[in-house]
């Protein structure tokens, strides 16, 4: 079961909903503040079954392959209802996860408490948090749904901006893909 400490959706520039007791496929359930110590909190949400989602997935395996001995962690939430999508159940993510060699934790959001927390409303989308947990990014992982013609890397850019200590410098953008199974 999701706890969200808050009901009210985020607001950009300010602190983001904690949560707790949320279930992943390595067995442990996390908080918010599982995560204490890292510079940039990027909370990605994903669904099994959309495109647009598994077509960001190697894109997000490298930049946390890359960005980890930063203080950059990714933590991959599906908030999709598993009875209604049947990808989406914890099995068939952890499947997913491991047939792609995710290496970041993969939580589950079975009534969407956290995706509504956040404003989210489709997958793939983003919420970047800074050190403080202050909401500073949220919108597309890319600009493009296929890999070959994406010119802009709006996370990583967003991720960029603040491990600088800048103010990102497009804090939202218009995400894409498919809309969360609520």
């Amino acid at each position: 079961m999701t706890t969200a400490v808050t009901s009210e959706p985020a607001i950009l520039g300010a602190v983001a909903p904690g949560f707790s007791q949320v279930a992943a496929i390595d067995g442990r359930h996390y908080s918010l503040s599982s995560f204490d110590g890292r510079e940039v909190l990027a909370l990605v949400f994903l669904g099994n079954g959309c495109p647009t989602a598994k077509s960001c997935e190697d894109g997000l395996i490298e930049l946390q392959a890359a960005y980890e001995s930063r203080g950059v962690k990714l933590i991959a939430i599906n908030p999709n209802n598993p009875y209604l999508s049947p990808p989406d159940t914890l099995r068939e993510m952890s499947r997913r996860a491991h047939a792609k060699g995710y290496n970041f934790p993969y939580l589950k959001d079975p009534d969407a408490t956290l995706a509504r927390a956040y404003g989210v409303t489709r997958t793939p989308q983003v919420c970047v948090l800074d050190g403080d947990r202050v909401l500073r990014y949220r919108g597309r992982v890319f600009d493009a749904r296929d890999p070959a013609r994406v010119h802009r890397r709006d996370l990583q850019e967003a991720v960029d901006d603040l491990l600088a200590y800048r103010e990102v410098r497009v804090p939202e953008t218009d995400a894409f893909g498919c809309s969360i199974v609520w």
